[in-house]
């Protein structure tokens, strides 16, 4: 896999990523998550992410959220599911995101283009590997919907997990647990240091027992910036998850990828930067209110 191999999976991952996180972005998916019964953006988040894989309990939510702190992934499942269950949850995310892309496209969802890019966007999963991928696998058994702009993000959400799924399992060849990994990310300077407890829900005393570990190993200093060695294993980390992410455009092809970059770009700029989002508002002490 040389150089540009690697840079058309990060880049297909960065321009897909961004259109599909409309759903956590925005207000009519709270909303309609609320309808259906759960309660603040991490229960939303966690079931709305496993439903595909019907109401499955807390220790293979660990599993499969590898990267967030077991308390947060606790207090969402399986509490959800005496909330709801996962067709409902399914139908509420359909639903948020078509209010969403209705608000920010209107009579833009009615171009060729939206049509085109969602049937390369399909081709593009047909390629994908479920094998170590659950959340793809998951996404990808479900039912594809009638509307283009709901196929775009369809297939963007399966891409997505395509992704996720590629990076876990580098994660895992490289040995790191799910605070090590995040507490890695951040000391070399790929996250802000409050991702840590803000977005995965570590604590501070399990972040500091991260960086021990790593220091052990190697990959950080006392200040628990990144070694040269640990920068290498971050970056061997990436290069592995690119890799395992490269068959969906294998599959599609240089020219029809190029194609869809040329499609999906200009959709993608009519969303808001993420420097104008809210997150605190989302992180913050009450989102399981």
């Amino acid at each position: 896999m040389d150089a540009s191999d690697r840079s058309t999976a990060r880049r297909m991952w960065e321009l897909t990523e961004r259109f599909h996180a409309c759903f956590y972005l925005e207000a009519e998916p709270r909303e309609t998550a609320a309808a259906a019964g759960l309660k603040g953006f991490w229960m939303t988040y966690f079931a709305s992410r496993a439903a595909p894989m019907g109401a499955i309990g807390a220790d293979a939510a660990e599993a499969v959220f590898f990267y967030f702190a077991p308390s947060r992934v606790r207090r969402a499942l399986p509490d959800a599911w005496s909330l709801t269950d996962p067709a409902a949850v399914l139908d509420a995310r359909y639903r948020g995101v078509d209010a969403v892309l209705r608000r920010r496209y209107g009579d833009r969802l009615d171009d060729p283009g939206i049509t085109e890019a969602a049937a390369l966007v399909r081709a593009a999963v047909d390629g994908g590997r479920p094998l170590g991928k659950p959340l793809f696998a998951g996404w990808a058994g479900l039912p594809w919907p009638d509307e283009p702009h709901l196929q775009l993000w369809h297939g963007c959400t399966v891409l997505r997990e395509h992704r996720s799924g590629a990076h876990v399992i580098a994660l895992a060849d490289a040995e790191l647990d799910g605070c090590e990994a995040v507490v890695s990310h951040v000391a070399v300077d790929a996250a802000p240091a409050d991702w840590i407890g803000g977005e995965a829900g570590w604590t501070p005393d399990e972040a500091a027992a991260a960086r021990e570990r790593l220091a052990v190993r190697g990959w950080v200093e006392a200040s628990g910036r990144a070694t040269a060695a640990g920068r290498a294993g971050r970056a061997a980390i990436e290069e592995r998850t690119d890799r395992l992410d490269r068959a969906p455009w294998d599959h599609l092809g240089a020219a029809r990828t190029e194609r869809l970059v040329e499609l999906l770009t200009p959709v993608v700029d009519l969303l808001p930067p993420d420097d104008q989002l809210d997150w605190q508002h989302h992180y913050g002490p009450n989102t399981f209110d």
